[in-house]
């Protein structure tokens, strides 16, 4: 007989929370997998380090949109380092369909939108 404490199992329930899941015979990824995909694939095409992912969300068709923040030109001192944000779209597999930079600015400075 196994003793499992309430603890274990929601240790257990934890770290199956961002694997794909099925439904309805259809694999369905948590957002947490989604941006994990996204950034390691734009990482590797740019060659260029992710700062920080500003949005995440479900495309229609089961795909998914997210704004990436990328470090494009790192300068002295950091605030005048030159970001770019990149919209990029994943299908619902979580593979990279495609992306483009829609703007470009320094770390210090506000947005003036």
């Amino acid at each position: 007989m196994t003793n499992t404490s309430q603890s274990d199992t929601s240790r257990n329930d934890t770290a199956h929370h961002d694997t794909p899941k099925e439904a309805d015979g259809e694999q369905r990824l948590s957002a947490a997998h989604v941006i994990r995909a996204a950034t390691d694939q734009l990482s590797q095409l740019l060659r260029l380090p992710v700062e920080s992912v500003s949005s995440c969300a479900r495309a229609d068709g089961g795909g998914w949109e997210l704004s990436v923040e990328v470090l494009e030109l790192s300068r002295v001192p950091d605030t005048t380092s030159l970001l770019a944000s990149y919209d990029v779209e994943l299908d619902a597999a979580g593979e990279l369909l495609g992306y483009h930079r829609t703007r470009r600015y320094e770390r210090g400075r506000a947005d003036r939108r």
